[in-house]
């Protein structure tokens, strides 16, 4: 009877929890739809969802309420970087820690990183390429084992031989290998679409591509094309297939060409964009992820004598300044903006300085909000549950001290986290 007793006391108590309701004042409130600042709202959270936006401060006096005071700050939907590599940091231990570390030791180090991520204010990322740990990161924070954002990851991104996500560039021939589809190399038709369907086996929820050569991968081109149009056509179509979007990490402009006409639906970085591939970007309703402050970070490290390999100095140094400048062309052209920073080439909980440089190259303030949020919801297709502080979105709201449409700075100081109902930081 005593056992049955605490049973009943121990559900009573957790349909107390289940049943209590939130009531978070808002001195102001950012709607990113409208792209207006409203005045003393109540946001009524209940479980993990939105009930209600109400005017005014609304005070409940019940054991089953609990009111937040926000009325000094500027609120807002929890934020959406569309550009992350949650599984590193990268320092100038990175590339022999890729040999030297294991799966736990990556996933250790991935816990940290998704949790400062989240801290600062960005409660949805995009993860755009690691070993495959994590999607197993993604897992972990969906089941609330561990704090971090909401998770969409693309496993392992796919290149081509010795393209930018070959993961055996710069490795000996004892070590090099003959990677395939299962390890996101794709060199035919065939491989493209058994790539694709390994993605989706593993548990991706997107695909990325690196349409030409990168930065940091150990190889002399930075921007020179590496897939045909007819392989990413393929993959476009096979991830389609198995509803999945493809993202393409692209600098140079015949790659990002190709890229677009096979059926890519964001373009990473964009450095070298002509105003002819802006042109087919509108026209193909593609949009571009900036990533303007890993641009900035590669460029300063670059001047470190050995933080990077010397075959990635010089692309370091040309392509990482480039970045902002074609952003703000792209901008001013009406190619479609979504908020992304390559967190991970520089330190993750620093998303929020990509705000900050946006608005210095020509976008207005309440924009980038709006690339951060509605923009980057619609590309997830979750633009009915996230990105927007309305009835029936997902609780995912954070606040900044100022407002950032006067000072974008405040961006980098994020001083309230609720994600899916759950305060983070207060």
């Amino acid at each position: 009877m005593k056992k049955i007793g605490l049973l009943f006391l121990g559900l009573f108590f957790m349909q107390n929890i289940i049943a209590q309701t939130t009531y978070i004042l808002c001195g102001k409130l950012i709607n990113t739809k409208s792209g207006k600042i409203e005045t003393k709202k109540t946001i009524v959270v209940k479980e993990n969802k939105i009930v209600n936006v109400m005017d005014g401060y609304i005070l409940v006096k019940s054991k089953t309420a609990k009111t937040i005071d926000l009325k000094d700050k500027v609120v807002m939907a929890g934020l959406i970087d569309m550009h992350v590599h949650i599984e590193k940091e990268f320092d100038a231990n990175t590339r022999i820690n890729s040999y030297i570390n294991n799966e736990a030791d990556v996933a250790f180090n991935a816990v940290g990183f998704a949790k400062s991520t989240l801290l600062n204010g960005f409660t949805t990322v995009r993860d755009l390429g690691g070993t495959g740990v994590n999607i197993s990161i993604r897992n972990a924070i969906d089941k609330g084992k561990i704090p971090g954002p909401r998770v969409f990851t693309a496993g392992k991104s796919l290149a081509t031989t010795g393209g930018h996500a070959d993961p055996t560039n710069g490795s000996s021939r004892k070590l090099i290998g003959n990677p395939g589809p299962k390890e996101g190399v794709v060199n035919s038709f065939e491989d493209a679409k058994k790539a694709v369907r390994q993605r989706y086996k593993n548990g991706a929820d997107c695909i990325k591509i690196t349409a030409t050569g990168g930065v940091l991968s150990v190889a002399k081109s930075g921007d020179n094309p590496q897939f045909t149009i007819e392989e990413i056509k393929t993959i476009c179509d096979t991830a389609k297939d198995y509803g999945m979007h493809v993202a393409a990490h692209a600098h140079g402009d015949e790659g990002m060409q190709r890229a677009i006409i096979g059926g890519v639906k964001t373009i990473e970085h964009g450095t070298y964009m002509s105003d002819e591939t802006m042109e087919l970007m509108k026209k193909h309703d593609a949009y571009l992820v900036p990533t303007i402050t890993a641009g900035k970070e590669v460029a300063e490290k670059a001047k470190i004598k050995g933080f990077y390999p010397d075959i990635v100095v010089p692309k370091a140094l040309a392509v990482g300044p480039q970045i902002q400048g074609t952003f703000a062309r792209a901008y001013k052209k009406g190619v479609g903006i979504a908020f992304g920073t390559d967190a991970g080439v520089f330190k993750h909980g620093n998303n929020g300085k990509e705000f900050g440089f946006m608005v210095e190259a020509g976008m207005p303030a309440m924009e980038t909000i709006q690339s951060a949020t509605i923009t980057n919801a619609m590309l997830l297709k979750m633009e009915n549950e996230i990105g927007q502080v309305q009835k029936g979105f997902y609780a995912d709201i954070i606040a900044v001290n100022d407002d950032p449409i006067k000072n974008i700075s405040t961006m980098e100081n994020v001083v309230f986290v609720m994600k899916n109902g759950i305060v983070y930081k207060k």
